[in-house]
């Protein structure tokens, strides 16, 4: 998935998907590694841990789709705390041209990676 403003790219991709040349850095945003996926395969030149939704907020959300909206709000709200890995994110998109966000979730449209992506992108029109 790739959406953006005019000169960001901040591309979204399953991890377990194969890597592609325009996929720029890419990033790890899961708190665990997963499951099944060796280093080699996965070709992540990042993880970032420590960017992913607390443990409590993660087991909360659960995937159900009806708590989407609330995950977002709670999510950036946690992202707020984390202003120097959020940055790191951005510095490597403005010197790489391209980052890709990198998730294990089977819902490619609600993880915390595209919750990550926007949040980022309202960062990036400040």
């Amino acid at each position: 998935m790739d959406w953006g403003l005019v000169g960001v790219v901040i591309r979204v991709k399953r991890v377990y998907d194969e890597p592609s040349g325009g996929d720029g850095c890419r990033i790890l945003v899961d708190r665990l590694w997963p499951r099944g996926l060796g280093r080699s395969r996965a070709r992540v030149d990042v993880w970032m841990r420590e960017v992913a939704p607390s443990d409590g907020l993660r087991r909360w959300f659960g995937h159900d789709a009806s708590r989407w909206e609330e995950f977002k709000e709670r999510y950036f709200r946690e992202l707020e705390e984390k202003d120097e890995l959020v940055n790191a994110i951005l510095e490597l998109e403005r010197r790489m041209g391209v980052v890709t966000l990198l998730f294990g979730a089977r819902d490619l449209e609600r993880n915390n990676a595209v919750a990550l992506r926007e949040y980022l992108l309202r960062r990036g029109e400040r």
